[in-house]
């Protein structure tokens, strides 16, 4: 009888993609078929995944052999605003955002790439004006944008992806009403449904044999399945730039699956730090059972015959946009103000959004316990703060928000002095001009988020402080200045973190530190700030965003090179859909070829597995149901079958459970025992069995056992398994491991192999090795 996972697979339905190396349908073996129908091929199957092309698809789709890339995020990188004062009112305009990431990661593609941008405006545009925008957007810019109906943004954007998943993602869960937004069911079909919307949208524009998709951020975790969905062999690649957090918070997801099987969907996966890539893998481990191997310096999970990979890269930044923002005039102009008007004083700079993860009433209360604690800097030291505009609304913010204000108001009244404020908040829309400016006059930078998945403030900070000839003179510099200097403050939990070696790392919740390390920074050396300006410009420059987006496509290129090597079938439905990759020599075997070879032999062999085909993998009762028992009979009764049970479980289980079956042939532990029929004696394969191997192996598998909570021993005639599968997953590989090194190092004289498989570790004589 086949196991459950065996049926699935052979009764897929008769689907398949078409593909450049199919084969014609012809059955080349008696009773396997090597593909599907012209019909399916041809895309007359009703259940989605065939490359159709409406005529709006194939207007806007790229030339034959131009390769292109499919930027999907949130919000497009262009800039809305309506102008004309004229008898036709008011018309859209649209300028690029040159500060958009999904914009500045083109200079990483090849050249003659094309790039087509999927996702949101910032603004709301009426419905009668959406065919025209659209159809403006798409011809100048390129641009295809998803036009989410109000009530859909607000509780797909603002309300599961900023008030539920954002929180969650950074380690905040929502314990009491008070305490952030709980699992909305609403708000998540909103999300599932939104991102339907960018899948269609997709759709419409992507050729399906040549281009790349590549999706951007929470927002969009469950689109790789809708797409997956409607074309197996899609090429698909996926970045979060928020962190991924520990299994232990993710598991309390109410859809924790969903997601996963989602971005699982995926050829390649990115993530910014080793710790958000290790989360993940972590909860496909525990929650789907899922393995991951390393080779050749590439992580990747098998998942149904797909391998999936997984990039770590930190994002980085355009250094060609603060290049040219540094070396205008204007820029110039805003540092000499700057200059004038913090004359004799030496500025730390904050640059943070208005959100309840970025630390800045611990950055406030940090300045002011340096000040309390050195008078010396109470006149002298600024700590400037820029709040740019929170994302997303809601009484949570303005919380941030008062507290903010209160403490800064404390800390002024404390330490000020007229002409003198230590803590400076602008608040408002600053432009990148003014950001470089204060960049460039700042003498340190704190960033004290307590949890952020980049952070690329630093990054623009030691770029601005390289300074150039404009800025230079700006800021009074000589000629002769080749030295250039900078302090970063780091939290040690953000995704910069990693890869600023040289910064002063600090615990945001630990004021004490966070002083010090601003203590630090004050003091340190005109040599040392160099040193470490130095190596950090080197590793910025060099890991730019188009270093990033070059890296990602490539690996995407690579994760995606045997797409049309494989055949895919699609099965589940909804979120929990998945494609089954299978090699390009598998053949689905035929039930009418084999129903008849059966009825015309006269003698036949039936040998059938035990766990996982008689009966569930994950069944807590191991005895066989009174339906197998019956249908085994019924094979049995037959004079022209021989039917055995083969199993590595121990002869008196199998013989008690299957002791109504007088006809059935039993093989246990592996073939070591076999017995034709009930009234037959058990026959042992070999003719005398040394155990004594087993006083040294029991003991120790015992203490193992002791120490890992959920393991057990099982204890057969030839042989001693002990089984994890109930414990931890990670402690239990671990103690498996050791275990193994364990045993073959106390076993190495004896007459024994000992070996590890699925969740056990096993030791049996050498003769039964085959």
């Amino acid at each position: 009888m086949l196991s459950r996972s065996c049926f699935n697979l052979l009764n897929l339905e008769d689907y398949i993609c078409a593909d450049r190396t199919r084969i014609p349908r012809v059955m080349t073996v008696p009773g396997i078929i090597s593909d599907v129908d012209e019909a399916t091929l041809n895309g007359d199957n009703n259940g989605g995944g065939g490359d159709h092309k409406s005529e709006e698809m194939e207007t806007v789709s790229s030339s034959v052999n131009q390769e292109r890339r499919i930027i999907v995020a949130n919000q497009l990188p262009v800039k809305a605003y309506r102008k004309g004062d004229g008898e036709d009112g008011q018309k859209w305009c649209f300028d690029w955002d040159k500060d958009a990431l999904v914009l500045q990661l083109k200079d990483g593609f090849p050249a003659d790439v094309e790039v087509v941008y999927v996702g949101c405006l910032k603004v709301e545009v009426d419905p009668m004006e959406q065919d025209e925008v659209a159809q403006l957007l798409l011809e100048k810019f390129r641009c295809v944008p998803t036009f989410l109906p109000l009530d859909l943004i607000n509780k797909f954007y603002h309300g599961f992806c900023k008030h539920y998943l954002w929180p969650l993602f950074h380690y905040m869960l929502p314990v009491t009403p008070s305490n952030g937004v709980r699992f909305d069911k609403s708000m998540w079909q909103a999300y599932v449904s939104a991102n339907k919307i960018f899948a269609d949208k997709v759709m419409e524009v992507i050729n399906l044999d040549e281009d790349y998709v590549w999706i951007h951020d929470y927002h969009l975790m469950v689109l790789p399945t809708f797409l997956r969905k409607r074309f197996h062999r899609i090429k698909l690649g996926f970045f979060l730039h928020s962190p991924f957090p520990s299994s232990e918070i993710y598991r309390t997801l109410p859809v924790r699956e969903e997601i996963l099987r989602a971005l699982l969907n995926c050829d390649l996966i990115g993530f910014h730090t080793f710790d958000y890539a290790r989360h993940f893998l972590s909860c496909c481990s525990r929650m789907l059972g899922l393995d991951y191997q390393s080779k050749r310096g590439y992580i990747g999970l098998d998942y149904y015959g797909r391998t999936v990979s997984i990039k770590i890269l930190p994002v980085g930044i355009h250094i060609g946009e603060l290049e040219s923002i540094k070396s205008s005039p204007e820029t110039a102009e805003k540092v000499k103000q700057l200059k004038q008007k913090y004359e004799g004083k030496t500025l730390m700079l904050g640059v943070d959004d208005m959100d309840m993860f970025k630390g800045i009433s611990l950055k406030f209360m940090a300045m002011g316990q340096l000040l309390d604690e050195h008078p010396e800097y109470r006149g002298k030291v600024v700590l400037v703060q820029i709040m740019n505009q929170a994302r997303s609304r809601g009484n949570d913010i303005q919380e941030v928000q008062n507290e903010i204000n209160r403490v800064a108001s404390e800390i002024n009244q404390r330490y000020g002095i007229p002409g003198y404020e230590p803590i400076v908040c602008v608040h408002g829309e600053v432009s990148t001009l003014d950001k470089v400016a204060y960049y460039s006059i700042s003498e340190c930078v704190v960033v004290n988020a307590v949890r952020d998945g980049m952070n690329l403030v630093p990054y623009k900070y030691t770029v601005s402080r390289q300074g150039c000839p404009n800025l230079d003179q700006a800021m009074g510099l000589s000629e002769s200045t080749t030295q250039r200097k900078s302090v970063i403050v780091v939290s040690e939990f953000i995704g910069c973190s990693p890869s600023l070696s040289g910064a002063i790392r600090v615990n945001p919740w630990n004021i004490d530190d966070v002083a010090d390390g601003m203590n630090s920074a004050l003091k340190m050396s005109d040599a040392e700030k160099e040193m470490r300006h130095e190596k950090h410009y080197k590793y910025i420059t060099s890991h730019n965003v188009a270093y990033w987006a070059k890296s990602f496509n490539q690996d995407l290129e690579r994760s995606c090179a045997e797409h049309y090597l494989k055949r895919c079938w699609g099965i589940g439905f909804a979120l929990g859909f998945r494609v089954v990759a299978l090699g390009p020599h598998f053949r689905k075997l035929s039930v009418d070829h084999i129903v008849s070879a059966y009825n015309r032999s006269s003698s036949r062999l039936i040998l059938l597995d035990y766990d996982g085909t008689m009966l569930p993998q994950d069944r807590v009762d191991k005895s066989p149901s009174d339906d197998v028992l019956a249908l085994l009979n019924s094979l049995c009764s037959d004079p022209s079958n021989v039917v055995f049970i083969v199993s590595g479980r121990g002869k008196d289980p199998l013989s008690k459970w299957f002791s109504p079956c007088e006809k059935l042939g039993i093989s246990a532990e592996h073939g070591c025992f076999t017995r034709w029929t009930k009234d037959f004696p058990w026959e042992s394969s070999i003719s005398t069995l040394d155990l004594e191997w087993k006083k040294i192996a029991l003991p120790v598998m015992a203490h193992y056992t002791e120490a890992t909570d959920g393991s057990s021993i099982e204890q057969k005639e030839s042989a001693i398994v002990w089984h994890h599968q109930e414990a931890d997953p990670d402690f239990g590989a671990w103690q498996a491991k050791d275990l193994l090194d364990h045993l073959e190092s106390v076993l190495a004289n004896e007459p024994v192999v000992v070996k590890r498989g699925q969740h056990i570790v096993e030791v049996k004589p050498q003769v039964l090795v085959f």
